[in-house]
């Protein structure tokens, strides 16, 4: 396979800016050990990610001279790959697919620039439906386009917003392609709530949502959707074939059932996807290239087999491509249907792309088609490199691939009805081995059952869900499709009760620190090494990897860490991190999950570390004073506060300027400098900041 939390989607990617910095320095070496021998069309997306790499690793947004600059690097190595020498081919080629790549990525940050709101906002806002989630807190949530928001100038209006609806919504039924009003708060999307974690910034800047919020009046409902408005077809279709299953299956089975045959996770309950994530079967209820595969394999061995039996005139058709042709076609509607998120984008590209290499004669299943697919997605979303799904879905697949050649040596040693379960093991658990740690880096959680709940439901899944659901979407036309709809209520209902289950386990999830920004490029390094060079280059893969593991197990968290708003302040002791205050929810869960602290923010709030009254807490940090100062008078205790090297914390405007032995954070700085870490160094303290990490990047500075 998270401003408050309901305002937020989970986490796509949080080391994806910082972890890719230490490309540039891993480059030589991949490119010497590339060069000893091997396909070159596989290492054209490990190149051109290089270049992409590089892009989102800087800590500046690139200018005209960064860019001319590598244009004509991409010009001469294109030259030399043409008409160089041998020898030098292999480094020119990679020089030029790399620089297209950091070309591409900054085509596209610029292409897809929009407004950002630049302020809080609280008024009337209309705009039309264009998809509807639910949010981490239970909240159903509106994408809105073609806004119109009051005293804002139309250049200034961002391109997309959304807002999760609190209260009372009864009164309307949410329809894409509905206009609406309503009185709402916005916001601009929230910063990172440290220097080290996830920039949900970035992941707005490339969806083109300019704005976050929430709205607890009546929505109203100003026009219908357009009867012509073929864009939001699909997701009409969607959410009415949704609405059609979860009215046949009740409950959350109905929910998860709706989610895999359309792609809406709108009726699942937030009890439900915590529990998938504990069990590691999340993966299920997010379109991807298991369900893409899934239904695939089920269209063409069904239609193959079909034609194979209908005796004599299988023997005049090329059954194969008739069966794989079909295939393409059920996965585009499936496309169509699910929507054109990454995941099912990403699911669609492999999926496409092997049943393209059927129709031409060429091996489904190998490197080289996922090299293609790859390399189709990165010229595609180029931001797709640094989100987990991306890293997650390819890690998998080419595990995989590997394990299929020893599998094959040895399967005729297995008995026959063994072979099914013996190779869903094996691949349930080199597909796990091999996402285990990008999942790990990414969310900071690590099941440890997993591998139980997988083959227990993922079985299932396969032979009876998405079969069923593939013929009651043919029968449903002929009213039929109540016998297919009940065992795939029966399937869905056995797989939340595995996930329960598995969930509720003793350890069932192990907490992880985030590991330091090299850790997942090393991991990468590693993974391409092995799997693509030869000899002794495989053994700088495994090395890559043992840095990395040994990088990630030495990982130091910041002593302490101040919110974007000095609303919290985190310090981390023997116990773990002791929280300030309660609330600030989204902060204060990041915090503990980048620690490895699997805490609630309630029991983290009531550890050791901090005194005093709710409103000028008080903790020491390396022999001096932290003061947290908040609530009504907060600015008028700066002074009294402010002495002997304290670290003074103000959730206001500071009324004047700190003395010169005081370190104050104050809310105008704060707004300046974004979440703030401080490590004691010696004597001194090390102070990060969110705008020094990032750097006044495109996402960072719009709108402000």
């Amino acid at each position: 396979m998270a401003g408050a939390a309901d305002l937020h989607s989970p986490p796509q990617g949080r080391l994806g800016g910082g972890l890719l910095a230490h490309w540039g320095g891993l480059r030589h070496p991949l490119l010497a050990l590339a060069a000893a021998g091997t396909d070159m069309f596989l290492w054209l997306p490990v190149w051109l990610g290089t270049g992409i790499g590089l892009w989102f690793g800087l800590d500046r947004e690139p200018g005209r001279a960064d860019y001319t600059l590598v244009a004509v690097a991409a010009v001469l190595g294109a030259v030399a790959w043409l008409r160089g020498p041998d020898a030098g081919r292999i480094f020119a080629a990679a020089l030029t697919v790399a620089a297209a790549g950091f070309l591409l990525a900054g085509a596209r940050a610029h292409d897809l620039a929009a407004p950002v709101l630049g302020y809080r906002y609280y008024g009337p806002v209309e705009g039309r439906i264009i998809s509807i989630d639910r949010s981490s807190g239970d909240y159903i949530r509106l994408t809105l386009d073609q806004m119109v928001l009051a005293n804002t100038a139309p250049a200034r209006i961002p391109a997309t917003a959304r807002v999760a609806l609190h209260g009372d919504q009864s009164q309307l039924l949410p329809e894409p392609g509905q206009r609406v009003m309503m009185t709402a708060n916005l916001m601009p999307p929230a910063g990172p709530a440290s220097p080290q974690s996830y920039d949900f910034r970035r992941n707005s800047w490339f969806s083109r949502l300019g704005a976050v919020g929430y709205v607890r009046a009546p929505v109203l409902l100003v026009e219908p959707p357009a009867p012509g408005d073929w864009l939001l077809a699909g997701h009409r279709a969607r959410m009415r074939i949704s609405a059609a299953i979860q009215t046949r299956i009740p409950g959350q089975a109905g929910a998860v059932a709706a989610a895999l045959m359309t792609g809406d996770r709108s009726g699942i309950a937030e009890a439900t996807n915590a529990s998938m994530r504990a069990s590691n079967l999340y993966h299920i209820i997010s379109i991807s290239g298991l369900h893409m595969g899934m239904l695939v394999g089920f269209v063409f061995a069904a239609l193959r087999y079909g034609l194979a039996a209908a005796g004599s005139l299988a023997l005049h058709l090329p059954v194969k491509k008739i069966a794989a042709g079909v295939a393409l076609v059920a996965a585009s509607i499936y496309l169509w249907l699910a929507g054109p998120n990454v995941a099912t984008e990403r699911a669609y590209v492999m999926a496409a792309t092997m049943l393209v290499a059927v129709l031409l004669d060429r091996r489904a299943i190998s490197l080289r088609t996922v090299a293609l697919a790859a390399l189709l997605l990165l010229l595609m979303e180029p931001e797709s490199l640094v989100e987990p799904g991306f890293q997650m879905s390819f890690g998998a697949t080419v595990a995989l691939i590997l394990v299929y050649r020893p599998w094959a040596a040895v399967q005729h040693l297995v008995p026959g009805l063994l072979k099914p379960v013996a190779m869903l093991v094996i691949s349930s658990l080199a597909a796990g081995l091999a996402s285990a740690p990008i999942a790990a880096a990414h969310f900071n959680r690590m099941p440890e059952y997993g591998l139980l709940a997988n083959l227990l439901a993922v079985p299932v899944m396969g032979t009876a869900v998405m079969p069923a659901g593939v013929i009651a979407a043919l029968l449903a036309p002929f009213g039929l499709a109540g016998p297919p709809l009940w065992v795939m209520e029966q399937g869905t209902r056995w797989m939340i009760f595995v996930s329960d289950w598995v969930a509720g386990l003793d350890g069932a999830l192990l907490a992880v620190p985030v590991p330091p920004g090299v850790v997942l490029p090393l991991l990468a390094l590693a993974a391409a090494l092995v799997v693509l060079a030869r000899g002794a280059a495989r053994l700088a893969g495994l090395g890559a990897a043992l840095a990395a593991t040994l990088f990630w197990a030495q990982v130091e968290r910041p002593a302490l860490l101040i919110a974007p708003e000095g609303e919290l302040v985190g310090l981390l002791t023997a116990n773990g991190r002791a929280l300030s205050k309660s609330g600030a929810g989204f902060a204060a869960e990041t915090w503990l999950a980048e620690d490895g602290d699997i805490a609630s923010p309630q029991d983290a709030q009531a550890r050791a570390g901090w005194s005093g009254p709710a409103g000028s807490r008080e903790a020491v940090l390396a022999g001096r004073r932290v003061v947290h100062l908040s609530g009504k008078g907060a600015a008028g205790r700066v002074a009294d506060a402010c002495k002997s090297g304290a670290v003074v914390v103000l959730a206001a405007e500071a009324e004047r300027p700190a003395p010169p032995d005081c370190l104050l954070f104050d809310l105008k700085s704060l707004r300046q400098s974004g979440a703030v870490s401080i490590t004691p160094e010696g004597a001194t303290l090390r102070v990060e900041t969110v705008a020094g990490a990032i750097g006044p990047r495109l996402w960072a500075t719009r709108g402000r």
